[in-house]
């Protein structure tokens, strides 16, 4: 993630409503955001008047968050899954796709424990990611324009442009760089790494840590995931 352009490349879609909708439905009041980024989603959560905590690794990335409006309706911290409070949430949700940043089974394993600890009995684990059997990276690869944007500071005009590695064993590698467009002068260049579970594995990781009543969503819907679903929606309870 580069917070200096986040926002501006990836707007609001189905994904944020469906979030939202849930989070209705399930009645919850305190819920914390895990990797929650520049903020972009969690505002919304606090405008929608929930007990927000945010976390996010990225300092830049909270300091953005923290430029928007409902920003002072938020615990921001600057952390991860092991800054959660104990049996203090009624929900804890990763959106974005959060899910597939964690590379190894023991990064993967540790913030999935800590989420079930950090919820009060009965609460709600929420979080996205994509299905490999989808492939959705051979996608990715045939686009080769870059995304456009702005410097919100200087005004200057930005290009980000994205680079694939591809797999090594498991994980997909690419690089986006920000450019600037009139002085073609490189901005910001970044390695991106992800990981990419199946929903047997995620749904097995999940019983493992003690979560119960697993549902695995499709595509931003209320209904069951299938094989050729291209986005798994998790909700698990403790």
């Amino acid at each position: 993630m580069i917070p200096l352009v986040y926002d501006q490349i990836n707007r609001w879609g189905k994904d944020d409503e469906f979030f939202l909708s849930l989070l209705n439905k399930i009645n919850v009041k305190k819920i914390a955001d895990v990797g929650c980024g520049t903020g972009r989603l969690t505002t919304h959560f606090a405008k929608a008047g929930y007990q927000v905590t945010a976390i996010d690794p990225n300092e830049e990335a909270i300091e953005y968050a923290k430029s928007k409006k409902y920003q002072d309706e938020v615990t921001w911290i600057v952390g991860d899954s092991t800054n959660l409070q104990t049996n203090a949430f009624d929900a804890v949700i990763m959106t974005a796709n959060v899910a597939q940043v964690f590379l190894t089974e023991d990064s993967w394993k540790k913030t999935i424990s800590d989420a079930f600890r950090a919820l009060k009995t009965g609460g709600h684990f929420i979080f996205d990611t994509r299905n490999p059997l989808a492939k959705p990276w051979e996608q990715w690869e045939k686009d080769k324009t870059p995304e456009v944007a702005m410097d919100q500071l200087s005004g200057e005009p930005l290009e980000v442009w994205t680079e694939y590695e591809g797999f090594v064993e498991d994980i997909f590698t690419f690089y986006e760089t920000v450019k600037n467009v009139r002085t073609d002068e490189v901005v910001i260049h970044e390695k991106m790494q992800l990981k990419f579970r199946t929903q047997e594995e995620i749904h097995e990781s999940l019983q493992k840590v003690g979560f119960s009543q697993i549902q695995a969503y499709g595509d931003w819907e209320i209904k069951q995931a299938t094989v050729e679903t291209k986005s798994f929606i998790f909700h698990g309870v403790k």
